[in-house]
């Protein structure tokens, strides 16, 4: 089969196309054929390495996929009455199993998360971590109905959908940041009150000015730019809940919450957390087949086109999730 291999961290161009083995589905796991390979801004981070590595090198790279199971491996039910899982379209996200750079993946059976028929596969792997974990950020936030929230980054997967999703889990107004005038524009239409270019060094103060005060910030900036929104946010209620660090580790400190009465939430690592990600998946898909949420896809691109798809990351260009079909 044809994947993406990564034999050494650096630029773009460090992920090859080339010909390797297919898998074979061990004990517990099944063979995804893929039909759409998600690819996020951490995979970028993890490739340049910036961010440590989850596997060995070399190895295909990549962890979010969409496709049809195509096989299935030792123990795994493949006879229900109602047809088993060979033939069906799921959505995976490979946290430890193999890179779905691929035309073929394996992943655990257990982890499997099914695709509505009404959804592509490239509109299900578009929703189903970014719109999940944003969905589990806002029931993290435990909104009250009356609350004015910040969803920074709107262009993004999780911004954007944090944007669609606050007021129907109980936002009163909802603010988002966005890095250019489409990504702006896009914020509004997804139900922004108002939008903040983050780009600009004084965005902050004009939060300030015309936004707050901010009951809850979903910080996805990190930097300097974190520690300047505290001074919009709700004296003694507000609450920042950390998820992103695109501009480096947040430039907040205990002190900084303490003479505020702030609260900051770290939200991510293993368990609890990624199960609470992973079990949001099917809602947020099913929300997305009805018409509740509304796919972000940037562009859609030949696997063999892996290296341009972080090129276009990492210029800030993509508005919504990029995509590559095997």
């Amino acid at each position: 089969m044809r994947a993406i291999v990564m034999h050494k961290t650096g630029g773009p161009e460090v992920l090859t196309l080339e010909e390797v083995p297919t898998p074979v589905p061990g004990p517990g796991q099944v063979l995804v054929r893929t039909e759409a390979v998600g690819v996020t801004y951490y995979e970028t981070a993890m490739r340049s390495g910036l961010f440590p590595m989850s596997r060995p090198l070399p190895s295909v790279f990549g962890f979010e996929a969409a496709g049809v199971v195509a096989e299935v491996g030792e123990g795994v039910d493949d006879a229900g009455a109602d047809g088993g899982l060979t033939g069906r379209r799921v959505a995976i996200m490979n946290a430890t199993g193999g890179g779905t750079y691929a035309e073929y993946v394996t992943a655990a059976a257990d982890a499997l998360v099914p695709v509505p028929d009404s959804l592509t596969a490239a509109d299900a792997v578009a929703v189903a971590v970014q719109g999940a974990l944003a969905m589990t950020l806002l029931r993290t936030a435990g909104l009250t109905g009356t609350e004015t929230v910040l969803a920074e980054v709107a262009g993004g997967g999780v911004g954007g959908y944090l944007t669609q999703l606050a007021r129907p889990m109980g936002a009163a107004r909802v603010l988002a940041t966005g890095g250019s005038p489409a990504k702006r524009g896009l914020a509004r239409e997804l139900g922004a009150d108002d939008v903040f270019d983050h780009t600009d060094p004084g965005w902050t103060e004009r939060l300030r000015e015309a936004g707050g005060p901010v009951d809850v910030v979903f910080e996805s900036l990190g930097g300097v730019s974190a520690g300047r929104v505290l001074d919009a946010m709700t004296p003694g209620t507000g609450r920042m809940l950390l998820y992103g660090l695109l501009g480096g580790p947040p430039a907040v400190s205990p002190m900084d919450l303490l003479q505020r009465g702030l609260t900051l939430v770290g939200c991510g690592g293993p368990e609890p957390w990624l199960s609470r990600v992973l079990a949001a998946r099917a809602e947020v898909l099913d929300l997305a087949a009805r018409g509740g949420l509304r796919p972000q896809v940037d562009s859609v691109l030949p696997l063999a086109d892996a290296a341009e798809a972080h090129r276009r990351i990492e210029a800030r260009a993509a508005v919504g999730k990029v995509v590559l079909v095997p």
